[in-house]
C-alpha cells in the first residue's frame, strides 16, 4: 500500500474524530477562565476537563505503544517521563517561577504528539523521553497556575498525576486493542485527530 493510501486511511477517520472533539475545547482555568478549586478530586478531574491536556496525555499512551514495538521499555518509560516532568513543572508553577510560552507550548504539544502518532515516528528512546518530558513540564506548570487554593496543592497534584497516569493507560489500552484486531490505522487516525485538535487550539 502506498504512503498516500495509508495517509488517506488515517485522515478520514481523524476528521470524524476531531469533529466530535472540537466542541469540547473550552477549558476552565486557562487565561480568561476561572481558577480551579484545589483538592484531590479537583486535581483528578481537571485533566479530563481540559481538552488540550486530555489529548496530549492520551497521545503519549498511543505513542508509547507504537514505540514499544521497537523498544519494549518505551511502554512505561515514556509515560513515566511525562508524569515525573509534569510534577516538576507543577512545582515550578507553584513556586511562581515563570516559563516562556506555556500556552503556545501546550498547543504545540498536542499538535506534535498527534503527528508523532499519526506517522508512527520511532526516534531513539532518549529523544522520545526528552520530547514528552519537555511538553509535560509545560502542562504541569499550567496546572499549577490554575489552582485557586494553593494550601491544597499537594493533594491536587496527587489527583492530577494519578489521572495523568490513567489517561496514559487509556491510550496504551486503545493502541493495544487496535493492534489486537490488526487495525494499527486506528491508532494513527487517533493521532491525526489529536494533531488536528492541536492545530485548531494553536490558531484559535
Amino acid at each position: 500500500m502506498s504512503f498516500k493510501s495509508k495517509l488517506g486511511q488515517a485522515v478520514v477517520p481523524a476528521v470524524v474524530l476531531a469533529s466530535l472533539a472540537l466542541p469540547a475545547l473550552a477549558h476552565p482555568g486557562h487565561p480568561g477562565g476561572e481558577p480551579v478549586v484545589a483538592g484531590f478530586a479537583a486535581g483528578f478531574t481537571h485533566p479530563f476537563g481540559g481538552f488540550d491536556h486530555l489529548m496530549a496525555m492520551l497521545a503519549v499512551g498511543l505513542w508509547a505503544t507504537q514505540q514499544s514495538g521497537k523498544t519494549p521499555r518505551a511502554l512505561w518509560l515514556l509515560p513515566a517521563a511525562f508524569v515525573l516532568s509534569m510534577a516538576a513543572g507543577f512545582a515550578l508553577g507553584l513556586a511562581g517561577i515563570a516559563l516562556p510560552g506555556v500556552e503556545a507550548g501546550i498547543a504545540l504539544s498536542v499538535l506534535i504528539l498527534g503527528l508523532l502518532v499519526a506517522f508512527a515516528v520511532r526516534p531513539p528512546l532518549v529523544a522520545g523521553m526528552a520530547v514528552t518530558a519537555l511538553f509535560a513540564l509545560l502542562h504541569g506548570h499550567a496546572h499549577a497556575t490554575e489552582i485557586g487554593d494553593a494550601s491544597q496543592a499537594l493533594t491536587y497534584a496527587g489527583g492530577m498525576l494519578l489521572a495523568t497516569a490513567g489517561l496514559h493507560g487509556m491510550g496504551i489500552a486503545g493502541a493495544h486493542l487496535a493492534q489486537r484486531f490488526s487495525l494499527p490505522v486506528l491508532t494513527r487516525s487517533a493521532g491525526a485527530a489529536v494533531a488536528l485538535v492541536g492545530l485548531v487550539i494553536l490558531v484559535g
